[in-house]
């Protein structure tokens, strides 16, 4: 159904705009032994105050967050018992898999592939935004939980130490993390508006506030926007704040511009590419 009262189309960036991150986390616990999901239920049952949420709002710089990531997707104790309530949710409880009783998950291997992974495209996606810019009757903003700091602020006041990383520099670090142009490259950055960036702003989805600074910036108000996200927790604040919303499960990218097509009144899909099957996990 149109909604001719929509003044901007707000993207998510990993997993929408670009590859999802969930893609190599799903691989690295297949080739670890290690149940599906188990890593989404690790960061997630630490709430606002993990590693990951931390990084996301740039408080604390690359290679702490690489440490205490690692640790916290370690600590079974505390897993486990999460990993269990995630298999009662899903009503597999009697068919939980076999937890594990040690691991140990290097922050920075996971991280870096994860950041290689999400450094891909959907040029369906890039090609939707072209031509609701070209129309001219919308805004279109990037809302992304996302690390785009500087290179001296990612590094900060904890450079790694030298007996760990006897040959680090900045560049090769970087170059690690797929992040060559910089965690957002200038290609990326250049197809939006506005670009609202949680690190930069303080703010994480799914938390309110950062939904409501990216409608200010834009003179806009929460009605008047359709959001597009990959994970149900940040489409449902944005609902809860007034905004249409439309899912993008992993490999439904075009299935999803139908459907903001559909919103908007313009042709976003023809000649689209076909669908590539992407199976990682997500909550």
């Amino acid at each position: 159904m149109a909604s001719p009262h929509l003044k901007a189309v707000i993207f998510d960036i990993g997993g929408v705009v670009c590859r999802s991150p969930l893609i190599a986390i799903a691989a690295y616990e297949r080739e670890h032994g290690i149940p599906n999901n188990y890593i989404n239920c690790a960061i997630t049952v630490r709430g606002s105050h993990g590693a990951w949420q931390k990084f996301e709002r740039g408080e604390i710089s690359l290679f702490p967050f690489y440490q205490q990531f690692g640790d916290e997707l370690s600590d079974t104790k505390v897993n486990n018992p999460a990993y269990a309530q995630y298999c009662k949710r899903k009503g597999i409880g009697e068919s939980c898999p076999k937890l594990p009783e040690r691991l140990h998950i290097d922050g920075r291997e996971l991280f870096g592939r994860m950041m290689r992974e999400s450094g891909a495209f959907d040029e369906r996606v890039v090609e939707a935004i072209r031509r609701i810019r070209a129309a001219g009757r919308w805004r279109v903003i990037a809302l992304t939980n996302n690390f785009s700091k500087s290179e001296a602020d990612i590094i900060g006041d904890s450079p790694p130490p030298p007996e760990k990383y006897p040959n680090f520099t900045v560049q090769s670090e970087l170059e690690f993390l797929g992040w060559v142009e910089g965690p957002v490259p200038p290609r990326l950055r250049a197809l939006f508006d506005d670009f609202c960036d949680s690190s930069t702003l303080g703010m994480r989805k799914p938390e309110p506030g950062i939904y409501l600074l990216a409608c200010a910036r834009n003179g806009i108000k929460p009605t008047e926007a359709v959001f597009l996200d990959d994970l149900g927790m940040n489409l449902k604040a944005a609902q809860a704040l007034g905004m249409e919303t439309i899912h993008v499960p992993v490999g439904g990218s075009l299935e999803a511009l139908k459907k903001l097509e559909a919103k908007l009144g313009i042709d976003l899909t023809s000649g689209a590419f076909e669908p590539t099957e992407w199976t990682p996990s997500k909550l």
